[in-house]
């Protein structure tokens, strides 16, 4: 397929996402279906990106199939997958949160030159056309320097992990551990792997504050699941205080969902890092439509404020992911608070 200046840009510059674009995709003819698997409807985070989905899909001008939603379950993914080949997509975007299961799946679609946009997490192995995503990383060490600095880098703070089967699970749980070792060693770190089930961190950090009623900051990986069940528990044990409270238990999360935001605004916790789910909808779609229309990227920085980096099994575009707290929660730019 001729790709004209966009092809043309991207190899005079090695700098993309639409070459030369503004800031928002530009959207052009399609040429096929885009597949698309959600993967759970029991976060609010995931429900926050679904809407999008189809908004964005009628403005980039996606030939979007109706949508399947694994429920977190790797077997339904695959299925789901499968059912989408079989009724004709050209490109599948689906998000698996076990990101070492799929790569079977994957080296399936490369056979049948299916492009595969992976949201908000990257498979462990197996070609992908890019991944959509933000420096998880970076969210751990965000994490860590804000409680470590919160509590004087002294006392002990929980990790509600997610699934160390996830590269997400993992990128955040390493960063913030060792960030905490090298920063702050005067704080004690309990990790709880919650497999991002909102009833097993209740349990745990229910657990955790019988054994050790001293604890003064917890960090969740995923506030779409963890928050509602983590509010329940510090209420339970009367450690649902305001920050000027000796008492109060620093918490911080990720996601930048509203009810975070409320949360935060009310003194119940004290930041998150906003995760973009329109702009994970808005570069899934923009990504798996440019594949299909046999564009193609490189590594470097592009036109929307990110970076797209190499890496083992593809490209993977590294959206902006904020630090939000009391002074910037209220930021109309922020997508949690253009939710409606």
């Amino acid at each position: 397929m001729k790709l004209g200046p966009v092809a043309a840009c991207a190899a005079l510059l090695a700098v993309v996402t639409a070459c030369g674009s503004s800031a928002t995709p530009s959207a052009g003819g399609g040429g096929g279906k885009v597949g698309i698997d959600h993967p759970r409807a029991d976060s609010d985070f995931w429900n926050s990106y679904m809407k999008y989905v189809p908004q964005l899909a009628g403005e980039l001008k996606v030939d979007l199939m109706p949508a399947t939603n694994s429920q977190n379950d790797v077997g339904k993914l695959v299925s789901n997958v499968q059912a989408l080949t079989g009724q004709g997509a050209k490109a599948i975007v689906m998000a698996p949160q076990d990101t070492g299961a799929i790569a079977t799946t994957l080296q399936t679609l490369e056979n049948k030159k299916i492009p595969v946009v992976t949201v908000d997490t990257r498979p462990d192995k197996g070609k992908v056309f890019m991944v959509v995503r933000a420096d998880n990383r970076a969210y751990g060490t965000k994490a860590c320097e804000f409680l470590g600095e919160k509590l004087g880098g002294k006392g002990k703070v929980v990790q509600l992990m997610g699934a160390l089967s996830s590269i997400n699970g993992r990128d955040r749980a390493e960063a913030f551990g060792e960030c905490m070792k090298a920063k702050f060693p005067g704080i004690t770190v309990f990790d709880e792997p919650t497999e991002w089930e909102g009833s097993k961190a209740a349990s745990m950090l229910q657990t955790r504050l019988e054994q050790h009623p001293d604890v003064k900051g917890v960090y969740m990986h995923a506030g779409g699941v963890h928050l509602a069940p983590t509010l329940q528990v510090l209420k339970q044990k009367n450690l649902l205080l305001p920050p000027d409270d000796p008492k109060h238990v620093f918490v911080i999360s990720n996601d930048g969902i509203p009810q975070e935001f409320e949360a935060i605004r009310k003194g119940e916790i004290d930041a998150t890092v906003s995760q973009p789910a329109d702009l994970y909808a808005r570069y899934a779609l923009f990504y798996a439509k440019a594949a299909i229309d046999g564009k193609t990227f490189q590594a470097g920085p592009t036109d929307h404020d990110s970076t797209i980096i190499q890496i083992p099994n593809g490209l993977e575009d590294q959206l902006p992911a904020p630090l939000v707290t009391k002074e910037n929660v209220d930021d109309p730019n922020l997508w949690g608070n253009q939710v409606k």
